[in-house]
């Protein structure tokens, strides 16, 4: 097992990344959304995995700020799906709930790599 595979941060974030594939097959979704949503998702994890693998606390915070971004572009598509009646208000709230602890989680990382 990899060392970020171990992180919560990042086993939240699959989760995420799993639980938005229901509202990606939507059939009222545009496709262009999906798509963004799909590979915005996909670059949480991959990024937090990234980071993990850095030398530097610089170059790792680097990647945390870049899955953090990740996370609020997810949360601007949701926005978006929301109010296409993509999803319903209750995965809505569930799915920014998880965004928010995820971002909430890689603050606390990107702010203990500026030490």
């Amino acid at each position: 097992m990899f060392d970020f595979q171990k992180l919560e941060v990042y086993k939240k974030a699959l989760l995420l990344h799993n639980e938005l594939k229901p509202i990606l097959k939507s059939p009222g979704i545009n496709k262009n959304i999906a798509d963004q949503l799909f590979r915005a998702s996909l670059s949480i994890t991959l990024n937090i995995a990234e980071g993990s693998g850095r030398f530097t606390q610089k170059d790792r915070r680097n990647f945390f700020i870049i899955s953090r971004s990740s996370v609020f572009e997810c949360v601007a598509i949701l926005d978006v799906v929301s109010s296409d009646n993509c999803c319903s208000n209750e995965q809505y709230l569930h799915l920014i709930s998880s965004a928010d602890e995820i971002s909430r989680m890689l603050y606390t990382m990107i702010k203990n790599l500026e030490k």
